[in-house]
């Protein structure tokens, strides 16, 4: 990644860690386990995490990531106080994601909390002329799904979800969803 990509990640974390409760994350979309180790700054938490980008397992004292993808590569039967997905959602297909809140219910603990960040649509214009102009390197961009993401919220809160926050950021190009399990 590049230092734009960096700092773009870095402000996806920060509306994220504002509503971490508790101390256990499984965090889909960890990359590096930067979200823990800005977390761990500040708080003791441990959790796990699953990227695509990893080639390896990592292995810390707070947290373990693996390589893969979630869930069919995700083996592990915890329960959460959290569950984040930064800039995640918008790689998956709608179909999949409709089955997102029965999902990851079964991952959390009771008041359990799912923290999601996506991006309007409007930034696949935005991003695509910084790749060309390599400011970013980009993660997947060509599998940006086409779907309203205004449905992210209709999905949760309509199968076992409470809303507790809705926000734009970064001048309106991003939204952060908070839900907490019922």
């Amino acid at each position: 990644m590049k230092k734009l990509d960096y700092f773009i990640q870095k402000q996806r974390i920060l509306q994220a860690e504002k509503y971490i409760i508790g101390n256990t994350i499984l965090d889909i979309g960890c990359h590096e386990g930067e979200l823990f180790e800005h977390i761990l700054k500040k708080k003791n938490i441990s959790g796990h995490g699953i990227d695509s980008v990893l080639k390896d397992k990592i292995e810390t004292s707070n947290y373990t990531l693996f390589p893969g993808f979630f869930p069919n590569d995700f083996s592990i039967d915890n329960k959460y106080n959290n569950i984040t997905l930064l800039a995640v959602l918008e790689h998956i297909p709608i179909e999949q994601i409709k089955k997102y809140p029965q999902l990851l219910s079964s991952y959390l603990e009771p008041k359990g909390r799912v923290i999601i960040t996506i991006p309007s649509k409007k930034v696949d214009y935005i991003l695509d002329i910084l790749l060309f102009f390599k400011l970013i390197k980009g993660m997947d961009l060509e599998h940006h799904q086409d779907f309203e993401r205004s449905i992210i919220k209709t999905i949760f809160t309509e199968n076992g979800f409470n809303l507790l926050k809705e926000k734009k950021f970064e001048l309106g190009l991003n939204t952060l969803y908070v839900f907490e399990k019922i």
